[in-house]
């Protein structure tokens, strides 16, 4: 018995399905519990995909029951907990985590460095950012309580007071909303911290703060901006779990609080926000339009100015939003002057985008005609915003649909319409295949047509009245088939978004090989293998420029050095 040999199970005994399971599983547990920052990237995009599949939906029943006068295909309550959530999820759910996730993936790689500074509190940012997302989600089964039927919270993505107190919103909905917001602030927080202390500290040698890709300048100052304006969204929070649980009466005007208090609070996150979610959409414009113009950047160290200008113009704009409750003359007029004041820098980077694309050799690849429609569309956006920075004009206009349609503007025809380009341009050096370009310009045109139809008519209906949160209308305000056409242009722009999640899973699988640089592009992630390895960079680059690849493909141009 001494000599018997012990049976011992091996990876032979598996049988096949057994050892598929158990390799499923150990994939599995190593995305939950990575530290590497490009799974953490392709994690806050996936994610970042899936709400905007949850919150698009969401606006299509939103339209659906706008499309018709005295409509009742969903009820008043239903209707205030969608227009809640999907204005919810699309900022908080959809947008935070797509830059981050743009950020994580690519920050480190653009500096020429192996990770972030802080691995494990980047892997925590993520997992509580997820976790504030699916509590707030819960609250369609726990929102009444524990014995009660769920529902999401309806007091508006903007939960202005008293509507959050428990007498206007009872049960436990409100309260997921609120917790799960502090939670994903944390997230938002800790990534913030992260990215600046990471391009402080860990940028490779000759990478000099003036030889940075503009894509690093606008996440630093995004990173930085977010530490401000995410603080008071969460002592809002805080104080609002405190009014509904602990007697408090920070927004009770009834008991001496102030609801215009938790306007201030609101927006002095609210508008910086914007800014937040569209210096991002900058930062890969400032990427991909050099690249398809065959040009360099126009006048980088404007563009640098203008990003940090536009980053402390808009922490002094946000009572902007709040011109009808009253304030003093002297504020309204401030604030008009300080929101047309941010026009300056941003039509600064508008005349640099143009003229890096004057003259050049555009290449109208997918990244490109996006890029190419998010300038005309983010114009528009500016100038209405320029309108509504005019305390009379927004006297007749706030809380109308106009403000719906600029708002959208900025969102979609702006961030979202970046944040495609974006995933079609960087798609490759993440999985090392080409995205279906034949589908991307499909996904493009319906894309635009239904985004034109949706918001340029949604103006209209505003400056005749339309309120911006009202549930149905009657047939005779004119309103209606001005409705319809935005609804069918909702539709559209749904379609649109089914075809690039179609092109981006197909393309996972049997997209064209990319090999490691598609693009001909200049900045370091593209020197590196498709997809890169885990430690990036098996020794540390050095750079002489702002365009390292075109050092390295042209040493003979000492044209494109920058001192």
């Amino acid at each position: 018995m001494a000599d018997q040999a012990l049976p011992i199970r091996g990876t032979l005994d598996l049988t096949p399905a057994q050892s598929k399971r158990d390799g499923m599983l150990e994939i599995l547990h190593d995305w939950i519990t990575t530290v590497d920052h490009k799974k953490l990237g392709i994690l806050y995009i996936l994610y970042a995909i899936l709400f905007l599949l949850v919150g698009g939906a969401e606006a299509l029943f939103i339209r659906i029951q706008l499309a018709f006068p005295n409509n009742h295909f969903m009820s008043p309550q239903v209707y205030n907990r969608f227009f809640t959530m999907h204005g919810t999820t699309m900022v908080f759910l959809m947008g935070m985590p797509a830059i981050f996730g743009f950020a994580n993936y690519l920050v480190p790689l653009m500096i020429g460095a192996r990770d972030m500074a802080f691995p494990r509190l980047n892997a925590f940012s993520f997992w509580m950012t997820a976790f504030g997302g699916l509590f707030i989600y819960y609250s369609f089964l726990g929102g009444s309580g524990l014995y009660g039927v769920g529902n999401a919270p309806d007091v508006g993505w903007f939960a202005y007071a008293p509507l959050t107190a428990r007498a206007f919103s009872p049960g436990n909905a409100t309260d997921y909303w609120a917790v799960g917001l502090i939670a994903s602030g944390f997230g938002t927080i800790g990534s913030g911290i992260n990215i600046v202390a990471t391009i402080f500290s860990m940028r490779c040698k000759g990478m000099t703060l003036m030889r940075m890709p503009l894509f690093v300048w606008l996440n630093l100052t995004v990173s930085a901006l977010v530490l401000i304006t995410i603080t008071p969204l969460t002592a809002a929070q805080i104080m609002l779990c405190i009014d509904r649980y602990l007697g408090g009466h920070f927004f009770d005007t009834q008991a001496g609080g102030s609801a215009v208090v938790w306007m201030h609070f609101f927006w002095i996150f609210g508008h910086p926000e914007v800014y937040v979610l569209v210096l991002p959409a900058f930062a890969i414009a400032n990427e991909i339009i050099p690249v398809f113009s065959r040009k360099a950047i126009f006048g980088y160290p404007a563009m640098v100015t203008a990003s940090v200008g536009i980053a402390f113009i808009s922490l002094s704009v946000w009572a902007h939003h709040m011109f009808t409750v009253g304030m003093t003359s002297a504020s309204n007029a401030f604030f008009t002057l300080s929101t047309m004041l941010v026009g300056i820098p941003t039509g600064i980077k508008i005349f640099n985008w143009l003229a890096t694309m004057w003259g050049g050799k555009i290449r109208f690849a997918t990244p490109m005609l996006f890029m190419t429609a998010f300038l005309f569309q983010f114009l528009i956006a500016g100038l209405t915003g320029i309108m509504l920075s005019v305390s009379p004009w927004d006297w007749q206009l706030h809380n109308s649909y106009f403000v719906v349609a600029h708002f959208h503007y900025v969102l979609v025809g702006a961030i979202l319409t970046a944040i495609f380009g974006g995933l079609y341009f960087w798609f490759p050096k993440v999985t090392g295949r080409m995205m279906d370009e034949r589908l991307g310009k499909i996904n493009f045109w319906l894309f635009l047509i239904g985004f034109h139809l949706t918001f340029d008519v949604m103006h209209i209906p505003g400056i005749l009245g339309m309120p911006r949160s009202i549930y149905t209308y009657e047939a005779n305000r004119g309103w209606g088939t001005l409705n319809l056409i935005v609804s069918i242009g909702a539709a559209i722009q749904g379609i649109a978004v089914l075809i690039f999640a179609y092109n981006m899973v197909i393309s996972l699988f049997k997209g064209e090989k990319a090999g490691n640089d598609p693009w001909d592009a200049w900045t370091l992630e593209w020197a590196c293998s498709s997809p890169p390895p885990s430690y990036n960079f098996a020794t540390e680059p050095v750079v002489i420029s702002r365009r390292p690849l075109w050092d390295l493909k042209h040493p003979e141009d000492p044209d494109w050095k920058y001192e």
